[in-house]
């Protein structure tokens, strides 16, 4: 079939590369406009965009799925099938009837579950024991098309949301590859998804990835800190400026008051509502990435200091 790819972030590779070795035709791609990156704030090509220049692969990156100008490249490109993985930015119905067999998302939750923005930050934030990832036509209501397919992948115990994803777009891209040859010879039907048990994922804020070291139990903060990690990181305050934080570690002991940092020769602890966690790693401002240990060490943190 001649499919046009849509996604922009580094998760959809997988699947841009399983399409590109089949004996699909991967006729163009659509990806989020080149945008500001890194430290330096450069303008970069999406990651999609990237690997389609590699391959010489036609790029449209319109500011917006509407616009005119798109949807008559789209409609010249002839797609039989558009595929969608994290491509980021709304489809209109106009775009959406285009493609012969419409557009087929991969979806990074067990679908009813978690629709939205943020499926895997949201299954490791409640902590779920299994997700998976579901591949649906795309229609105007968000996440609610019928399914093609389904895969589950157990949520291991110290996974952060990246860990996970990374095993969902590898899993995910041979979903997706079989969905695209299903409906290429006529074997695969969609199914509706159920109306009971939605639940909903929206994109974490900054605001959601603070721990709060004085009202959160052990446990939820270990959940917090790996779901918001690597993006957008974990974080609180420490003398009264941002420290960015990895994954904590939840331990059985007692005695410190929450918040309250403990320095010991090979870790560093803080208090919790429950019991103190373990921390990893840390980032004051302006500084980079070290362990907590060395930070410790360096800011020389006095008996009852604590962290906000």
């Amino acid at each position: 079939m001649r499919l046009v790819f849509a996604g922009t972030p580094e998760v959809a590779l997988p699947s841009l590369r399983v399409l590109l070795d089949s004996h699909h035709e991967v006729v163009a791609v659509v990806t989020r406009p080149d945008a500001p990156a890194g430290r330096g704030r450069k303008v970069e090509r999406s990651p999609v965009a990237a690997l389609a220049d590699e391959h010489g692969i036609e790029v449209l990156a319109p500011a917006k799925a509407s616009d005119p100008d798109f949807q008559a490249r789209l409609r010249a490109l002839r797609p039989d099938l558009c595929p969608v993985v994290a491509y980021g930015a709304l489809l209109p119905e106009s775009a959406l009837a285009i493609p012969k067999h419409g557009w087929v998302n991969l979806h990074f939750s067990v679908l009813p579950a978690w629709r939205g923005a943020a499926p895997v930050q949201a299954a490791v934030r409640h902590g779920d024991d299994i997700t998976g990832a579901t591949t649906f036509r795309i229609v105007k209501a968000l996440d609610a098309g019928p399914v093609f397919g389904v895969i589950t992948e157990r949520v291991r115990e110290r996974d952060t949301a990246g860990e996970l994803l990374a095993r969902l777009a590898e899993s995910g891209a041979k979903l997706l590859l079989s969905t695209v040859d299903g409906v290429e010879d006529g074997t695969l039907r969609p199914v509706e998804q159920p109306e009971e048990n939605v639940s909903y994922a929206p994109k974490v804020t900054v605001e959601d990835a603070r721990l709060d070291f004085v009202g959160m139990p052990a446990a939820a903060l270990d959940r917090v800190a790996r779901a918001v990690t690597p993006d957008p990181g974990a974080w609180a305050e420490f003398r009264g400026e941002r420290l960015k934080l990895g994954p904590v570690t939840p331990l059985e002991e007692d005695g410190l008051a929450p918040g309250e940092v403990r320095v010991e020769r090979k870790r560093v602890l803080v208090g919790t509502a429950t019991t103190p966690v373990v921390l990893s790693d840390v980032q004051a401002q302006g500084k980079k990435r070290m362990s907590a240990t060395d930070w410790a060490r360096g800011v020389r943190i006095e008996a009852g200091e604590r962290i906000s």
